[in-house]
């Protein structure tokens, strides 16, 4: 029976700057993962954040017609020009009410305006990490060439897009 022997050209030789490039590889790789998972959580805060401004500011909408319903039924009374007790009863409660419904609506529109400056900071913060992702990806490819074409240009093209990546990314840790 013969016996199948398999050569490898590299076999007996080392290459210490590819393992170099492996490690640079690999780290790049894991802090690609951490941006990556930074940026959708930020995405998904955004997300989060402007679904809860809109809800307030339905909520502001409502809150509104309902103070402008009042205003109405004020006008309705002075225009028919009722002068009794009953009138006079029903108009102060609606002043009543509106005065609610104006402090209730200032309350609401500031909660909104708050979660929509909150979804616009994420939103902000979320480019910063997509930006260091793509510049982490980019590093990470070129890094990668260099086992391909055994040139050192391509890992030290990688630490630099990779270095970019990872500062441009700890600026949205940073806000």
């Amino acid at each position: 029976m013969a016996e199948l022997e398999i050569h490898h050209e590299v076999e007996h030789e080392s290459d210490p700057m590819g393992r170099t490039v492996g490690i640079l590889a690999a780290v790049l790789a894991v802090v690609l993962a951490v941006v990556t998972i930074a940026s959708h959580r930020t995405h998904t805060a955004a997300i989060m954040h402007k679904s809860t401004a809109n809800d307030q500011w339905s909520y502001y909408q409502a809150t509104r017609v309902k103070s402008h319903n009042i205003e109405l039924g004020e006008n309705l009374v002075s225009v028919f020009g009722v002068k009794n007790a009953a009138a006079d009863k029903m108009l102060a409660d609606y002043a009543a009410q509106k005065g609610e419904y104006e402090q209730r609506s200032a309350a609401i529109q500031k909660k909104a305006q708050e979660f929509d400056e909150m979804a616009e900071a994420d939103e902000s913060r979320a480019l910063r990490f997509d930006i260091g992702e793509g510049l982490l990806e980019i590093g990470l490819v070129l890094s990668s060439l260099y086992f391909i074409s055994k040139k050192k240009m391509f890992p030290a093209m990688g630490v630099i897009a990779g270095a970019g990546g990872i500062l441009i990314a700890a600026t949205g840790l940073a806000m």
